[in-house]
């Protein structure tokens, strides 16, 4: 055991518990009370990269008596950096418009008050997945002693892989929607041409990445592990890949484009590539 834990901090690291599970209910909390006041719940989309970057900045703050300050600054400032870049992205993309298809949907068929149910199966729900996810955020501020130059140089390059993914994918399917000529059309170039999902993949990578981040201790890996496996599944069991393949699943040309093009991890495009309209 006390090779496992090898000066692992496990009473502090408790207590860090507590702080980010109360920082992600905080932000959880306070976008439910401006959705409800604004009629619109697809907020809660652009709090959840908010909420991680605020469970990174709390955790580095409480943290600062324990672990290894490069450790505990490149941690955080990935997290932020995703977090605030995903945050972002969904605002602009969200800008003017109603509330989200989802949501419609499920919120019509709430039991009672409508608003009450969100908070129950959306809000309290990310709220206590953010929690669980950040676990190698967390983790990573109580690790003893410097990071090792393999974990430090390979859990920053998965990590850039995944943010690069989601950037140059958002980007890319942004400008391709935008325009006219694109209409009704399904997007399969760029990125889009190698996977279906760039940017669930990229999210895959970027958890990955920072799970490796918490390697040089056994007992913070053991703890964090579950963050990836629970992202990879919902990403690709869960609400990400399955639910979007299944709205996508009856639009014209879809078929074909998810014949000839990798589900999730990326693979070149087959040299027969032709355009499908929608």
């Amino acid at each position: 055991m006390n090779g496992f834990s090898s000066g692992f901090p496990w009473s502090a690291f408790a207590l860090n518990l507590v702080w980010a599970a109360g920082t992600s209910l905080a932000v959880m909390l306070a976008t439910f009370a401006v959705a409800v006041r604004i009629g619109v719940h697809r907020i809660v989309d652009v709090a959840w990269g908010a909420a991680f970057t605020a469970v990174a900045v709390v955790t580095f703050v409480v943290s600062a008596v324990e672990g290894d300050v490069v450790r505990r600054l490149l941690v955080t400032v990935l997290t932020a950096v995703w977090g605030l870049r995903l945050a972002i992205h969904i605002g602009r993309r969200g800008r003017g418009h109603g509330e989200d298809p989802r949501y419609e949907r499920m919120l019509a068929k709430a039991p009672g008050n409508r608003n009450a149910y969100a908070l129950r199966m959306v809000y309290l729900l990310q709220g206590a997945l953010v929690w669980l996810v950040s676990l190698p955020v967390q983790a990573a501020q109580y690790v003893p002693g410097r990071p090792s130059v393999l974990n430090y140089v390979a859990g920053t390059a998965v990590w850039a892989v995944g943010i690069g993914f989601e950037a140059v994918g958002d980007a890319q399917l942004a400008r391709f929607r935008a325009d006219l000529a694109n209409r009704g059309r399904i997007m399969d170039r760029g990125l889009w041409a190698w996977t279906r999902h760039p940017n669930y993949f990229g999210d895959f990578c970027v958890w990955w990445g920072l799970f490796l981040l918490t390697c040089d201790s056994p007992a913070a890996a053991a703890v964090s592990v579950v963050s990836p496996l629970v992202m990879s599944l919902l990403l690709t069991r869960g609400s990400g890949q399955r639910l979007l393949e299944r709205h996508m699943a009856d639009r014209p040309g879809y078929a074909e484009y998810r014949a000839r093009t990798s589900g999730f991890l990326p693979r070149p495009p087959g040299r027969q590539r032709r355009r499908s309209t929608s």
